[in-house]
């Protein structure tokens, strides 16, 4: 039988205060994914070990981890991708509160700073909210976020500086502030225009590269750049 060797972090703050490293030899085809590989070791093997997942289909977004370095969804990398021994880790730049389970509060808080949501103060209507194809292109793509937190492990600028709002939750702004049926654009402002907003980014682009569903969030927040600068001059001449 084929086996592959992981070498999963292990941090069980209530025996050991520092995380450690252990070693798993499990077996593996052409379809094994990392999460099959990580619930082979918790059924078979060692059923302390601790992670998030779900779907096992790129949607819940919850079964982020590193491999080798590298932000990914566990569901959608394979074992056979990687040649040697796999390392895998907690998601970098966020709290680790047990194996591979991160604190993902402070992410929440960021997203929930943006108001990721439809603004419409028209009044209470009952008519259906019209949108043509060409005004759901603008932002149907920023709509595919799954919120797994890739592009915060990615993103530098979040590692220096945890009250940096973040690819993520300034994509969900974007996307709404494109949105036709949306009236919150000048209530989500103040948050893409304070320090720790857009202009926080530097434009690494590494978001871009891992995010799994290609949304392109380092994008988004460059579009995000050019709003700001807009907002910020027309304030000027109101004044």
């Amino acid at each position: 039988m084929t086996t592959k060797r992981l070498s999963v972090q292990r941090y069980l703050p209530e025996q050991r205060k520092t995380p450690f490293r252990q070693e798993f030899d499990v077996p593996f085809d052409d379809s094994t994914s990392i999460l099959e590989a990580l619930n082979h070791i918790k059924e078979e093997i060692d059923g302390s070990l601790s992670y998030r997942w779900s779907c096992r289909m790129a949607i819940c977004g919850s079964c982020g981890v590193m491999v080798n370095g590298e932000p990914k969804l566990g569901c959608k990398s394979f074992l056979r991708e990687y040649p040697g021994t796999i390392k895998i880790a907690p998601l970098a730049h966020f709290p680790v509160q047990k194996d591979l389970i991160i604190d993902m509060e402070i992410f929440l808080e960021h997203l929930a700073a943006v108001q990721p949501y439809l603004i419409n103060d028209s009044g209470e209507s009952t008519e259906t909210h019209r949108q043509t194809p060409a005004q759901l292109a603008k932002y149907l793509k920023l709509s595919d976020c799954i919120n797994c937190g890739l592009c915060y492990s990615a993103c530098p600028q979040f590692g220096l500086n945890p009250e940096f709002l973040g690819p993520a939750a300034l994509t969900l702004a974007h996307r709404y502030n494109l949105d036709s049926r949306d009236q919150g654009k000048q209530q989500r402002m103040p948050q893409l225009n304070r320090e720790e907003g857009v202009w926080t980014c530097t434009f690494v682009g590494y978001c871009s590269e891992v995010c799994p569903k290609s949304v392109d969030p380092a994008a988004a927040v460059n579009q995000g750049k050019v709003e700001s600068a807009k907002d910020m001059l027309f304030s000027l001449f109101k004044r």
